[in-house]
């Protein structure tokens, strides 16, 4: 029988290095500069701008190395001096390992894309790239004494708090648009959490979330409305530089909704040129958008700093249907840094890309991976990304959390009936000779 490993198997902790399991040192608004302690419950600065995490890097530099991380377990918590987690103790895991970086050679050759690499969130617990926001910001909250948390959620998100508030005995109350993923709300049904769901979208959600918070006082675990789930989005970078030998590649394009997964992998990256542990130019970061929800696209083309709420949002890609986030301006920034861009691709695209990355490497991505996919196919076509450059596409979560994202026709023979042996037809409705 094989024994179960801790995500901190191989790290000796000791009563002085526990004192130092991370370097935070405090908190800061990123629009006012305003500082905040980071020992209890934070939610939004007084000017309404997101809180995000500082940690002491000068110190850092001088005790933590890449060397250190070599005899540490392969999970996201091998990162600890820079998460905001203070203790071990405090730890709510269920096993997040390091996702792989998969080549996509037949695909990356049919976009003409020399070096298209995937970095793929689907193998995290719950499926999707949500369970690194949840393990840390679950754990940030255990170890601050919250008791009870609510949020609003596309349905990964949802799902994940959920499963790690049960796991953590925090109680969860979650709301979600009634047509979210079916799977994701039975996640949150399982958990026990207290689910509602709404006849609208993710920011209707937000604003019946945002009155409950209100009336109960509890926490309000919503996109960037605590500071710590940005942190564990965060890893993807930490993990994406070590996994490359901490060489940085050309361009990363990320799914973008509320964009926590590209605000905190910016982050990560200007941590990691703090520490000296990378060098060069920043790859450019891609926001990628659905045409039918796109209001990052709308504001980078218009050179603006913000967003504008985005009226009758609708995409299958249900995880990017964010019509107004709260971080915009921390993702535009990102980009307008990086010398990066936005762009929003079709619904028709999304569903071709979907099926193409799985007949041609095999991959069964979710329809925001498919999106980012999509995009960079795009963006080959234009000239805007070189055939030699190395180009990161982030699938964010498994497609088979989203069964209804295809529609199929599969022949039914009667049991009599013989499969047929040349120009067979596949689900997809391609046709096909055997050889």
């Amino acid at each position: 029988m094989s024994a179960l490993v801790s995500p901190l198997a191989g790290v000796k902790v000791t009563p002085s290095t526990a004192q130092r399991y991370s370097y935070v040192e405090g908190l800061y608004c990123p629009r006012c500069a305003a500082e905040y302690a980071h020992q209890h419950v934070q939610q939004l600065c007084q000017c309404g701008s997101p809180l995000l995490v500082r940690y002491d890097l000068e110190a850092l530099k001088t005790s933590w190395s890449k060397a250190d991380l070599a005899s540490r377990p392969w999970s996201l918590w091998r990162y600890h001096e820079l998460l905001p987690v203070t203790s071990p103790d405090a730890i709510v895991s269920l096993g997040e390992v390091l996702t792989p970086l998969i080549e996509l050679p037949s695909l990356g050759a049919d976009m003409r894309l020399d070096n298209l690499v995937m970095k793929d969130e689907g193998l995290l617990p719950t499926g999707s790239f949500k369970a690194r926001g949840a393990a840390v910001g679950i754990s940030r909250a255990k170890e601050l004494g919250v008791t009870h948390l609510a949020m609003p959620t596309n349905g990964n998100a949802g799902a994940a708090w959920s499963l790690y508030a049960a796991r953590a005995g925090i109680k969860a109350t979650i709301s979600m648009p009634v047509d979210a993923p079916f799977i994701t709300r039975q996640e949150c049904a399982a958990a026990g959490a207290s689910l509602t769901l709404v006849n609208g979208v993710i920011s209707d959600s937000g604003k019946q979330i945002s009155e409950w918070v209100k009336a109960t006082g509890h926490y309000d675990a919503s996109t960037l409305k605590e500071p710590y789930r940005i942190e564990g989005k965060k890893t993807m970078g930490l993990e994406l530089a070590e996994q490359l030998g901490w060489q940085l590649p050309d361009v990363i394009l990320y799914p973008t909704g509320g964009g926590v997964g590209l605000i905190g992998i910016y982050k990560a990256l200007q941590e990691l040129q703090t520490l000296g542990w990378v060098t060069g130019k920043l790859p450019r970061l891609i926001a990628v958008q659905a045409n039918g929800c796109a209001p990052i696209v709308k504001a980078w083309q218009e050179g603006a700093r913000v967003s504008e709420f985005w009226e009758r949002s609708h995409t299958h890609a249900f995880g990017i249907n964010v019509p107004k986030a709260l971080g915009d301006f921390l993702v535009l920034d990102a980009l307008y840094a990086t010398g990066g861009r936005a762009i929003a691709v079709s619904e028709t695209a999304i569903r071709w890309e979907q099926t193409r990355a799985a007949q041609l490497e095999g991959t069964f991505v979710c329809p925001e991976g498919a999106a980012v996919l999509a995009a960079a196919r795009e963006l080959s076509t234009l000239g805007e990304i070189g055939t030699h450059e190395r180009v990161v596409a982030l699938n964010t979560g498994a497609g088979i959390k989203y069964p209804d994202s295809q529609s199929f026709h599969v022949d039914v023979l009667d049991k009599q009936s013989a499969i047929p042996t040349t120009g067979f037809t596949t689900a997809s409705g391609d046709s096909h000779e055997r050889t």
